[in-house]
């Protein structure tokens, strides 16, 4: 199985996994970066960093990239011109010019495009990559 495929394996494993705020556990709880860090322990072993205790609207008031910033010292980042592959992790910018703060992973590709995800109120799902949800894409990058 090569390693975009593994990535989706994993993070499918995921879905049902209620919704809870710096929760990183699956079938008990999580949220977007907690559902990237279990894909990561799975495939990596150890999570590279802590994570600091976060607030739903950190780095906003600040305007600060900390998440991006924070991904682009463990993950590698992919180019713009890249194609889209599975298993790559999605960062979005939930409004145009906030801060991205959002994280999904890339479970289908092309004209049926999905991606898995923990969503306050629904917990980790596979959500079609729609229009809407395509266009807040700020930049994907690929696990080690």
């Amino acid at each position: 199985m090569d390693r975009g495929a593994r990535v989706v394996e994993i993070a499918r494993a995921w879905i049902g996994t209620p919704y809870r705020h710096q929760a990183s556990a699956r079938g008990a709880g999580t949220d977007c970066l907690g559902l990237v860090r279990g894909v990561w322990r799975e495939l990596n072993g150890k999570e590279p960093e802590p994570v600091p205790a976060y607030t739903m609207d950190w780095s906003e008031p600040a305007g600060e990239e900390r998440l991006w910033e924070a991904a682009s010292r463990h993950l590698r980042e992919c180019a713009v011109s890249e194609p889209w592959r599975v298993g790559q992790v999605l960062l979005f910018r939930m409004r145009s010019g906030a801060v991205a703060k959002h994280l999904g992973i890339l479970s289908e590709s092309g004209a049926e495009a999905r991606f898995v995800h923990a969503y306050s109120g629904h917990g980790v799902i596979e959500s079609p990559l729609s229009a809407p949800w395509r266009r807040r894409v700020a930049v994907r990058f690929e696990f080690p």
